[in-house]
């Protein structure tokens, strides 16, 4: 294998909506490559014109570099300014760098996984916290959510587990990227892995390969509750803090969503080289954007205001101001890894032949 495909073969496990892993590789030489991004915004309610995605792609590249990095390669990377939105394409270069320092970060490339269930409520110390301050990128900041705000965050997270699991088009989704029965998916999220215990996901597999099932236990059986509760508040009440990384400037082009997938996984590979887990918490921000673009998410009567109802609850948390340039929301602490996680496909199924689209 040569360096090039040693790069890939680390870059490949950075972080994507759902495992989606919206990136192909062409190979030009040992030196360049072509990263293919494409979003799925036309069937995921979440990928709101792709910024979701587009955070991903950023993550991508800022693991490429650190992979690099440990070959005495510097990277550089230049957007294909003729290409869609909806197809982000990169030129991608490996420069000799010779004084160049392997990143630390590259160490906790592999081991980084969502720990979806309860974590330990320990406070962070004030040498993680800096860590985690200190790998951000100028023009990003955290805002912490720790102690009471903590448990009110848990709240937010439990109202919004019940909007994603109320409407089809979440619906549709999940169905989509559940792997069931599995304790890894190379394309998916397997089920053992979602934070359910076995009975609940046991009935969750069932009740959703049906929209009507859904709906009757939804209406007649406070279907949401279980999950949500072991899924959403529990978890949510259980860790050291939630975070909202922010931007100082709101992001609008896809370059912003990039540079702050970056941001995003420098963060992320800090709080894991750290000991930590983490949880990404993405949707509020994302219904939140749906309401303040007056954009209709739904079919379904009465979603658009309880999102509403929801982005005011998160604004009232961080602040107004704060809570639009947010980039990212998760929560954080302590605890074992997961025993359960996504993989990735490999990278021969992720390689394109040179010259093609």
């Amino acid at each position: 294998m040569n360096q090039m495909e040693q790069i890939l073969e680390l870059a490949r496990w950075a972080p994507s909506g759902d495992n989606t892993q919206p990136w192909r590789f062409e190979i030009l030489d040992q030196h360049r490559l072509v990263v293919h991004g494409h979003d799925t915004r036309d069937h995921c309610v979440y990928d709101l014109d792709g910024h979701p995605s587009q955070i991903s792609i950023g993550a991508l590249l800022e693991t490429m570099a650190i992979a690099a990095s440990t070959f005495a390669l510097e990277m550089r990377a230049m957007r294909h300014s003729d290409t869609p939105d909806t197809h982000p394409t990169f030129s991608v270069e490996f420069l000799p760098a010779p004084g160049i320092e392997p990143d630390p970060l590259a160490g906790a490339i592999l081991p980084r996984a969502v720990q979806r269930r309860a974590l330990s409520r320990r406070a962070l110390t004030a040498a993680e916290k800096s860590a985690l301050h200190l790998t951000l990128p100028e023009g990003y900041r955290v805002h912490w959510l720790e102690g009471g705000q903590r448990t009110a965050t848990a709240r937010l997270m439990f109202r919004n587990a019940k909007l994603r699991l109320t409407m089809p088009e979440a619906h549709r989704v999940h169905q989509a990227i559940i792997e069931w029965n599995a304790r890894y998916s190379a394309d998916r999220i397997p089920d053992q892995a979602l934070g359910a215990d076995a009975l609940t996901t046991k009935l969750m597999r069932w009740v959703m390969r049906d929209w009507k099932r859904v709906q009757f236990f939804n209406t007649w059986l406070a279907g949401t509750l279980a999950p949500r509760l072991q899924m959403d508040l529990i978890p949510g009440l259980a860790c050291a803090a939630h975070f909202v990384l922010v931007a100082e400037r709101r992001p609008q082009r896809v370059d912003d969503y990039i540079a702050a997938g970056r941001a995003v996984q420098r963060f992320w590979l800090t709080a894991t080289a750290q000991g930590l887990q983490l949880q990404p918490e993405l949707t509020p921000l994302i219904f939140s954007r749906y309401v303040r673009e007056g954009r209709v998410f739904s079919s379904v009567p009465g979603m658009q205001e309880q999102a509403r109802q929801l982005s005011q609850q998160g604004a009232a948390l961080v602040g107004a101001a704060d809570w639009e340039a947010a980039v990212f929301m998760g929560r954080i602490g302590a605890g074992a890894p997961a025993r359960a996680r996504s993989l990735r496909r490999p990278l021969s199924e992720l390689l394109m032949p040179s010259g093609s689209r």
